[in-house]
């Protein structure tokens, strides 16, 4: 690759640097250039060809096989290192690079060599099909600032969608560079069909949309905490009404619980026989109440303590479901009503509730799905609780963090720039042991389906399992 030759401080020689260190350092920057084509030349003379050969055609082909037999490893593993190496090589090397710079304007010509100077490649990692992170270092003298007023302009260079420009340390910063757009254009993903029993329902791996690889997108609900958030607009109702589809059996059969905070009283007004407990978060008279839909919190997290105190005086250390020991969801539409935005008594309740019991409810089989518009620290305390992020549509590259964890902006969570309307339910997903998030899309679930759902499959009796599980317990 082209780059700025650097003289000697102490010199006024305006020699160039020869080119056999030119070689050597750039070798020694890039081991896979001697590695590879050493360790061929040692095989063919200690082996001979034939034998060498055989060994690269069965590399190959044990990759073929594992490529046609399981895609979803291949693409966790092997796709983003090949990926990563074909783009390195093609797009991001030698003269193509440099035109690109050139192109930009964010090339330099070195005042007493007359050499023009050209931003650094450092590292280019492909971990989707469509979104490239590439580490720069610049020419001395440039600053970040400059390259963000140029992303346009290096977008253009590129052919790509948009780049994105963060700094990682003094002279290096990250091109998150989206080179194109899997979502434009696409029709809305059709809802996903409700299964016909509670045996085929996989809390595992229950379908919420495709990803960008053309794939099922499908996330576990057993042990897991689910932040969705997005702007007004951006489909986090398919993000809640997905999954209550593909359960709709265990809900109708008692295996999964759900409870429906809904301060905004409008996601789900028309669903109220689905849910065990629902609060609008009005009080009696009509009126906006959130302590009414504490007191759900409530009931949650002391229905958990009467859990863990079941499974302890049964010798259980987790739950296994059952009608006994059914999934309990909490679901809280815009959080943020509850947690920052009501009255301080009941807000400090909430989040002491919430708190309690997203730290203690895992192996209990109690779960938290929250959604949220803001997703500020302030607004959000417990943001770092959830143990699933999905982040659709938003308005601030500041909320990418603030939703999917530190630095998931600069690995390429370009959540701020996805359009509304058009790209409504896509956005990027991360998980806590993950270390990258990955581009996704929610199935629209229209008024229609949810009214289906609602009908088919709502409990016969919500409050069986109440008094199983508690005895002589009254509930109103």
């Amino acid at each position: 690759m082209s780059q700025a030759t650097r003289t000697d401080r102490g010199s006024a020689s305006t020699r160039r640097r020869g080119r056999e260190f030119d070689a050597a350092i750039w070798m020694a920057r890039h081991p896979g250039s001697l590695y590879v084509p050493g360790a061929i030349a040692a095989s063919m003379a200690q082996f001979g060809p034939l034998p060498t050969s055989a060994v690269v055609a069965g590399l190959g082909v044990a990759g073929l096989a594992w490529y046609r037999a399981d895609p979803p490893s291949w693409d966790r593993y092997a796709a983003p290192r090949l990926r990563s190496f074909r783009r390195r090589w093609w797009s991001y090397v030698g003269p193509r690079w440099t035109r690109v710079m050139r192109d930009a304007d964010l090339t330099r010509e070195n005042r007493k060599t007359g050499e023009e100077r050209v931003p650094r490649v450092l590292r280019v990692r492909s971990v989707t099909p469509s979104i490239d992170m590439v580490d720069v270092r610049m020419v001395p003298g440039q600053t970040v600032r400059q390259w963000q007023d140029l992303a346009d302009a290096i977008a253009s260079a590129l052919a790509a969608e948009r780049v994105a420009i963060t700094k990682l340390k003094p002279q290096h910063l990250r091109l998150v560079v989206e080179r194109e757009d899997p979502f434009d254009g696409a029709d809305p993903v059709e809802a996903q069909p409700i299964p016909e029993s509670s045996e085929d329902v996989d809390l595992t791996a229950l379908p919420f949309g495709v990803t960008e690889h053309g794939g099922a997108w499908t996330e576990s609900v057993l042990g897991r905490h689910i932040l969705g958030a997005g702007a007004s607009g951006s489909g986090k109702g398919s993000l809640i009404w997905n999954p209550l589809r593909a359960m709709g059996p265990m809900i109708r059969d008692g295996l999964v619980r759900i409870r429906f905070v809904d301060p905004k009283r409008m996601e789900s007004a028309s669903a109220g026989p689905l849910f065990y407990q629902h609060s609008l978060c009005t009080d009696a008279e009509g009126n906006a109440d959130i302590g009414d839909g504490v007191d759900v919190i409530e009931s949650w997290r002391d229905d958990l303590i009467q859990r863990q105190k079941k499974l302890g005086s049964e010798g259980k250390r987790k739950f296994t479901v059952s009608r006994e020991t059914p999934l309990d969801i909490l679901i809280v539409d815009e959080i943020a009503m509850l947690s920052a935005y009501g009255n301080s008594g009941d807000v400090k309740r909430a989040i002491r509730l919430m708190a309690e019991g997203m730290t203690q409810g895992r192996a209990a089989g109690f779960a938290l799905w929250g959604f949220v518009q803001e997703p500020t620290k302030d607004v959000l305390p417990v943001r770092d609780l959830f143990t699933t992020r999905i982040c659709l549509a938003i308005g601030s590259a500041n909320h990418v963090d603030g939703v999917l964890g530190d630095g998931m902006l600069q690995a390429g969570a370009l959540a701020h720039e996805i359009p509304l309307g058009t790209h409504a339910g896509v956005g990027f997903v991360k998980h806590e042991q993950q270390r990258y998030p990955y581009r996704v899309r929610a199935s629209w679930v229209a008024d229609d389906d949810i009214a289906e759902l609602v009908k088919n499959y709502a409990p016969e009796d919500p409050y069986d399992n109440v008094v199983e599980l508690h005895g002589d317990r009254e509930v109103a």
